[in-house]
Order: C-alpha cells, then structure tokens, then sequence
C-alpha cells in the first residue's frame, strides 16, 4: 500500500473527507457507492462496481429486484429449468 501522507480526523458522526485529489484520480464522484472492507487493522475503501450475484461478472448486467443478474447468468438457469433458449 502507498501512503499519500494525507491526515484526516474523523468527526463526530463517524465521518471523513476524502480529498478532492483522491476522489479525481479515482473517479469517484459525488453520490458514488463506496464498498468497506476490513483487512487485519487496515480499513479499505473501495468505489462500488455492481457484479453478477451468482459469478461475479460486471459484463451484460440486468437489475432483477434490485440484485445485478448477468445475461449469461439468466441462460444458465433456464437451461437449468428445461428451457430452450436461443442466444
């Protein structure tokens, strides 16, 4: 891990201000989801990507009530139930 020897404080809420130079080389804009991670003692941020609930994949994403479910994802299960699908 690289130090940018960036300090902030938390504040009373729990809060804490990523600098805007941070925020910029990590695209990570103004109501972006970012995923927490605990490693050891070391707190990681990292900005949330949805994925494929069932394989991880980012590719060819499909919201099914509200969960992230890739095409190939959905071929796999309808072949599974006995349906015929022709891609």
């Amino acid at each position: 891990m690289k130090s940018t020897g960036i300090v902030r404080k938390v504040d009373e809420l729990g809060r804490v201000v990523l600098p805007i130079e941070l925020r910029r080389s990590l695209n990570i804009d103004v109501k972006d989801s970012l995923e927490i991670f605990v490693d050891n003692e070391k707190i990681v941020l990292k900005k949330y990507e949805p994925a494929d609930v069932f394989t991880g994949s980012m590719e060819n994403l499909i919201d099914f009530n509200g969960k992230k479910v890739s095409v190939d994802s959905i071929i796999e299960m309808a072949k599974l139930a006995g349906l015929k699908i022709s891609k």
